[in-house]
């Protein structure tokens, strides 16, 4: 990935077909389980200008389809594929995405936000194909991360979680990748540290909307408020204010977490 998606494959595929007009903006929320995707998607669901839609598959699915289309000639079928892509054909597949999106969609908004933490492995992928969309990457201080996926019991495609030793190298390789993505791609991903959100929210808020071309709505600042259904392991902490008890809650555990530190420590992988 960070081969092909490198500065010299990267440029000459920068100058993109135009954007239709009018057409929607994804917002997409990328990061780690358990580390504040679902806050922030409530915060911009809040919004007047946006409409959430759930977990969607279907950057997952467009990648696979390009993958399994190609194995037959080529072993790492996807993303090598792309070298051979034309600014035309990259944008066939936003139109895909944008088509298909449609069907999560009811409100018609101008924004929509794809919350798919696992997207993060595919911001150069993205960028390509939708050179309109908006990307925020939230992170979380590693241990509280990891200790917040240690601690869920979270579904089979998170299953690195399982493992201390596993889950501090599988932490380290996301952070490696997103310095990948800052250094081939300056500026195009917000970054949010989770826990500035939680004792700085409204300097937070209002860079995150700056960043997505939204103006400042105070009922983004009372997220809790809006009704709408969420179907993530977050759903009853956004039903209520920001608060700081879980910032620190690993080490109350501490002395059990050395795998994972000592795993931390380590360099990445990738």
């Amino acid at each position: 990935m960070k081969k092909i998606f490198g500065r010299e494959n990267l440029a000459p595929k920068l100058a993109q077909a135009p954007v239709p007009a009018n057409a929607p903006s994804p917002i997409f929320i990328v990061g780690m389980p358990r580390a504040g995707s679902t806050l922030v998607e409530q915060i911009l669901a809040s919004h007047s200008l946006v409409e959430a839609t759930r977990e969607l598959t279907l950057i997952g699915e467009i990648t696979r389809d390009l993958s399994a289309s190609r194995l037959m000639v080529a072993r790492n079928a996807y993303p090598d594929c792309l070298l051979a892509f034309n600014p035309e054909q990259l944008a066939a597949l936003g139109t895909r995405y944008m088509n298909e999106s449609r069907d999560y969609r009811k409100a018609e908004r101008p924004w929509f936000i794809d919350k798919r933490p696992w997207n993060w492995l595919e911001v150069g992928f993205i960028h390509l194909i939708l050179p309109h969309a908006k990307i925020i990457d939230i992170r979380r201080e590693p241990m509280a991360a990891c200790f917040a996926m240690y601690k869920q019991l979270l579904p089979d495609d998170a299953n690195f979680s399982y493992d201390l030793d596993e889950l501090g190298r599988y932490y380290n390789n996301y952070v490696a990748m997103m310095q990948h993505w800052q250094s081939v791609l300056p500026g195009r991903v917000h970054f949010m540290q989770y826990e500035r959100l939680v004792c700085d929210t409204e300097n937070e808020i209002r860079g995150m909307l700056a960043y997505c071309g939204l103006p400042f709505e105070e009922a983004c600042m009372r997220f809790w408020e809006t009704d709408r259904a969420v179907l993530t392991p977050s759903a009853e902490q956004v039903r209520r204010p920001i608060y700081r008890d879980a910032l620190e809650q690993w080490r109350n555990f501490e002395p059990w977490l050395g795998r994972l530190t000592s795993a931390l420590s380590q360099p990445a992988q990738i």
